[in-house]
C-alpha cells in the first residue's frame, strides 16, 4: 500500500518533476515570462506561509510533525492556522506546485497540482484522519465538522 509511505515533501518533488516533463512536451501559453515569474513567486511565498504556520502550531502543542506517524500525536491541534484548514502544510505544498505550474507557463502542468491533491487525499490524508479519529474520537470528529480538509 502507498498509504503514508512517501514523505509529502518528496511527493512535491516527484509531482514537480512530472509537471516539468508535461510542460516540456506541451506548447507554452505564450505569455511573457516576467509576469509569470512574479505571480509564481507571490504564490510560492503565500504557499510557504501555510506550512510554516502549521509547524509552529505543532511545535507549540509539542506534538509530532511527521505526517507518516499520526498515531504518535500527543495533541489535536485546532488553533492558529488549523482553525482554517485541517491540512495547512499540504495546502502550502499544493500552492508551491501551483506556483511551479505558473512559472512553467503550461496549462498541462496544472494536472500535477490536481494529481497531488488527489494523491494526498487518498494516500496521506485519509489514513491520517483514520488514525486521528481512533486517537481523539469525538474531539476529532467535531473538528472535522468545523474545519475543511483543504481550505
Amino acid at each position: 500500500m502507498l498509504e503514508k509511505r512517501i514523505p509529502p515533501l518528496l511527493l512535491v518533488v516527484i509531482f514537480g518533476a512530472a509537471m516539468w516533463g508535461l510542460a516540456s512536451f506541451a506548447p507554452p501559453l505564450g505569455m511573457n515570462s516576467m509576469p509569470l515569474a512574479v505571480v509564481a513567486g507571490a504564490v510560492f511565498v503565500l504557499g510557504t506561509l501555510f506550512p510554516v504556520a502549521g509547524v509552529v502550531a505543532f511545535r507549540q502543542a509539542q506534538t509530532t510533525v511527521d505526517p507518516r506517524t499520526p498515531e504518535a500525536s500527543s495533541a489535536l491541534v485546532s488553533s492558529g492556522i488549523y482553525r482554517y484548514s485541517r491540512n495547512p502544510m499540504y495546502v502550502g505544498f499544493a500552492l508551491w506546485l501551483l506556483a511551479w505550474a505558473i512559472f512553467l507557463g503550461s496549462g498541462w502542468a496544472l494536472l500535477g497540482v490536481v494529481g497531488f491533491v488527489l494523491y494526498m487525499n487518498r494516500f496521506q490524508i485519509a489514513p491520517e484522519e483514520r488514525a486521528l479519529r481512533d486517537l481523539f474520537g469525538d474531539t476529532f470528529r467535531h473538528y472535522e465538522q468545523r474545519v475543511r480538509r483543504w481550505l
